[in-house]
């Protein structure tokens, strides 16, 4: 392909992007195709000779987009959002046609400088702590996602429990973690990864009300520990956790972790973009005590996956947890000590110029346009909850302070958790089947509770008032049709996992 067939099959993909997202709103907001279709459709190997790009775009409509869950749909509120956004996809484009491996300074210098600036612009942009910042020890990379950063995270945490030793003899199984019940599940999956194995991690009660860890339960688990004989080595406290969205108290937290030595790693993956408007940045008080932070651009400030933006408070001690220096990487640069190296500060060798999508984002919608983005998600919301409080089947599961509202359908006998979980799994599991909108569920108090996150810049409020009525309507029918004679929800569907 030389310059100019790249030019005319470039016009022509972006011309197909840009009527994918046109006629968003037209398709199903999912596939109900049964497992297995595309691979059906494709053959059985490559071609023999080389095909046209009109020829893999007609392909693209025929069987790609028709298998598709489709995550930028206005009518998609499942999990978390994963936006994407023309400035990003055309980042994305340049960073591809580059083909920049920004392992060293030395192989991109200004892949490396650019993502250091714009990882300085977004912690201004958030009004995170000056720690944070390049100008001092410490400063921010961009990860693949926020799982990466936790890993990172407790490696540094491992680097400084043991003095460095975990490198020379492995991990202690002595060693030990803390995050609320409510924490990820890539906080088990790190401490595996680790070594400390699935014990190394202790899930810390939370708050009944809030679902937010209590810093009592925290103190006195670590405190039993101590006792024990175990070292305990980082805590991870959520802003905004994935079943709830719920806040973990930042400066109770911090200052236990002061006291005892332990390192703090934030994990704002979802919610973190709230605090680009200052409103919203009451979620990060008791930030300045937390060693290590993240959050997602790639889910709610409209950056293409993959971006996680992760900061240390001392660059040093990540460096120092995660270099190693083969012959064939020596240069001058970084033997001078006044350049840094990112591949120092992740697992992988190789990175790719990721900071190109982020800096035509932020430059294409500014702050202010960011801030609407998110205040939209917010509002918009708060539009949905209001239709849920306003009726008295429904009830709210959980606060809902930036763009997720867990709710659920009341059973017919408030004491029957079973027929209430039965009632919502069918609840999701119809509305879901429509293909008009895309829900998912959750466990708050162990009910099965309903999720609907806002987050696609194409959602508007006339998509958050269809989906509430369609949700009213099938409640309608559900709680007047006769009772399954199986005890199981009156649908043939699975409903999917939250």
């Amino acid at each position: 392909m030389d310059a100019e067939e790249f030019r005319r099959a470039g016009h022509a993909v972006v011309d197909w992007i840009a009527d994918y997202w046109a006629t968003l709103g037209q398709r199903p907001v999912t596939s109900s195709d049964p497992p297995g279709t595309i691979t059906a459709a494709l053959p059985a190997g490559p071609p023999v000779h080389g095909e046209p790009v009109d020829a893999v775009l007609a392909d693209l409509d025929r069987v790609i987009t028709p298998g598709l869950t489709h995550w930028q749909h206005p009518g998609f509120f499942g999990y978390f959002p994963a936006n994407t956004s023309g400035p990003s996809v055309l980042g994305d484009l340049v960073s591809s046609g580059l083909g920049v491996q920004g392992m060293l300074w030395a192989t991109g210098p200004a892949c490396t400088e650019l993502e250091t600036v714009m990882l300085d612009w977004l912690a201004g942009l958030l009004g995170l702590p000056e720690r944070f910042h390049s100008a001092g020890r410490g400063g921010g990379v961009i990860q693949d996602s926020a799982s990466s950063a936790t890993l990172v995270a407790t490696l540094v945490a491992l680097h400084r429990a043991s003095g460095g030793r975990w490198r020379d003899v492995g991990v202690d199984r002595r060693y030990r973690a803390y995050t609320s019940t409510q924490g990820h599940s890539s906080i088990e999956k790190a401490a595996r990864i680790a070594g400390l194995g699935d014990d190394g991690v202790r899930p810390i009660e939370v708050d009944p009300d809030t679902l937010a860890m209590r810093p009592e339960a925290l103190r006195a688990a670590i405190r039993a520990d101590l006792a024990a004989g175990e070292v305990p080595t980082i805590v991870v406290a959520t802003v905004g956790t994935t079943s709830t969205t719920a806040v973990d108290p930042l400066p109770a937290i911090g200052a236990i972790c002061a006291e005892y030595g332990i390192w703090l790693h934030v994990d704002a993956a979802y919610a973190g973009a709230a605090a680009v408007c200052p409103e919203l940045r009451w979620a990060h008080d008791g930030l300045e005590y937390a060693d290590s932070y993240c959050f997602d651009p790639h889910k709610w400030l409209l950056t293409g996956f993959d971006c996680d933006a992760f900061w240390v408070a001392d660059s040093a001690e990540l460096v120092g947890a995660l270099t190693v220096m083969p012959e064939f990487l020596r240069n001058a640069a970084t033997e001078s000590g006044a350049v840094v190296d990112y591949r120092d500060w992740q697992v992988p060798l190789g990175r790719r110029f990721r900071a190109l999508k982020l800096w035509f984002v932020l430059r294409w919608y500014g702050v202010e346009g960011l801030r609407a983005h998110i205040r939209s998600g917010v509002a918009l919301a708060a539009r949905f909850a209001g239709h849920v409080l306003a009726d008295d089947r429904f009830e709210l599961a959980a606060p809902h302070p930036f763009s997720l509202v867990c709710f659920r359908l009341r059973p017919g006998d408030e004491n029957d958790v079973r027929s209430g979980d039965e009632i919502n799994a069918a609840l999701l599991a119809r509305v879901n089947g429509t293909g008009r909108v895309h829900l998912t569920h959750t466990r708050v108090a162990g009910r099965y509770t309903l999720r609907l996150a806002v987050g696609s810049p194409q959602t508007t409020g006339r998509h958050v008032d269809e989906a509430w009525d369609l949700l009213s309507a099938t409640a309608d029918a559900l709680l007047t049709e006769p009772p399954p004679t199986t005890g199981r929800p009156p649908t043939t569907e699975r409903p999917p996992t939250g």
